[in-house]
């Protein structure tokens, strides 16, 4: 994606009516619209991040059973909503 604009300043235009200009364009372009959807986008994972993940997991989920055995951590409690 090339998000650099093409839109020169022209002569004796203010800069608050050069930037409008521009973002008028980049509207009608639809260059907001698609920045906006992308901006938080987190892709997959590879491989080793998943298996380093899955890895962690296993490993806190082993140690809090340890520690609920030996009586270092409360039982859970269940609520009702």
């Amino acid at each position: 994606m090339n998000f650099v604009s093409e839109i020169k300043r022209r002569k004796n235009e203010s800069f608050e009516a050069y930037i409008r200009r521009v973002k008028k364009r980049w509207q009608q372009s639809g260059k907001v619209l698609q920045v906006k959807k992308i901006r938080f986008f987190a892709g997959d994972k590879n491989r080793n991040m998943r298996r380093k993940s899955a890895l962690h997991r296993l490993e806190v989920t082993e140690k809090m059973t340890y520690l609920k055995k030996i009586g270092r951590l409360p039982e859970e409690k269940t609520f009702r909503r």
